[in-house]
């Protein structure tokens, strides 16, 4: 009886390596920390003359563990440096299976370049004893054939360095961005301002229900505080800002790779008004799609009466 054929073997994934290059000055060990924190290895000033003998295989498999990106970079301070030598091993390389390359060209214009020069004070290995735009107009005429070659070409002469990092997040991400990690929390500022907050809100313009004899033993997760401070006619004008201005800069947070935001807000001892505030944005924001954990700092702080007697 003849046995059922056995399933075609599944591909193996390719190793993915990415090789940046392009002008020094031009942000290539920028790029190389962005793609490092994006969970890429990292080996910067390879010399490249020595990328056959890295990505050689043995028996047909790949030495490099293909779990992780791999990032290479170099640039023409690199010994032997030979672009056209570089291209041609990069072709024969792109015809492995096994391995999907890329190559990264960093440029930059020359007046940018020589600023940054100018204002590192460092001299531009190629200018010896001349002006730094001696040095970058060589540099440039030697590295032409690889930025031509390079797939993708990114221009830093514009860019901050978050710029660039964000340039490199938006080429280069190796997974979908990790949702937000953001937290709510409400403290006393009688007992200092939470010193890792990204945004503070002081509700100390509120009604304060300490001295309402009734309230001043409860707190803002108590129903009968939550309709005092509402009545305050400033609270509800307040609120829907604060929601607003969350709404704008949250996403905006996340699309910059910002991994945590800490959004406090502050009363006098942490137990009535941030409270209540902190309870109901971190409720809204939920209503508009985000995981927020809440935290009351001082919610059992000993003393607080004590502390909002005295003050606002």
């Amino acid at each position: 009886m003849t046995g059922v054929p056995d399933s075609e073997p599944q591909l193996a994934t390719p190793q993915r390596i990415l090789l940046v290059t392009g002008l020094l000055g031009a942000g290539k060990t920028t790029a190389m920390r962005a793609l490092e924190d994006m969970g890429w290895e990292a080996i910067d000033n390879f010399p490249i003359r020595l990328l056959d003998r890295l990505l050689e295989t043995e028996q047909g498999t790949a030495r490099l563990d293909a779990g992780a990106p791999l990032a290479i970079g170099f640039d023409t301070r690199t010994r032997g440096f030979d672009p056209s030598r570089t291209i041609a091993s990069v072709k024969k390389l792109s015809q492995r299976t096994d391995l999907s390359i890329t190559t990264l060209f960093l440029d930059c214009g020359g007046q940018e370049l020589e600023r940054r020069y100018n204002e590192t004070r460092r001299r531009h290995p190629m200018s010896e004893d001349k002006p730094a735009a001696t040095g970058i107009a060589a540099e440039r005429e030697l590295l032409d054939p690889l930025r031509r070659w390079a797939e993708v070409v990114i221009s830093t002469t514009d860019f901050t360095t978050n710029d660039l990092q964000q340039a490199i997040r938006d080429h280069f991400r190796t997974e979908r961005p990790r949702d937000l990690t953001l937290t709510i929390s409400s403290f006393g500022f009688s007992r200092g301002t939470p010193p890792l907050a990204d945004l503070v809100f002081d509700m100390r313009f509120l009604a304060n229900p300490h001295w309402v004899d009734g309230l001043r033993p409860l707190t803002g997760r108590d129903a009968a505080v939550g309709d005092y401070i509402r009545q305050d006619p400033a609270f509800a004008e307040a609120f829907a800002r604060i929601h607003e201005l969350l709404l704008l800069l949250l996403p905006r947070y996340e699309a910059q790779g910002k991994p945590y935001v800490n959004v406090a807000f502050g009363c006098t001892g942490g137990k009535h008004r941030s409270v209540f505030m902190a309870e109901q944005i971190a409720a809204a924001l939920r209503g508009a799609g985000f995981s927020p954990t809440l935290l009351h700092r001082n919610l059992a702080s000993r003393g607080a009466d004590l502390l909002e007697g005295t003050q606002v």
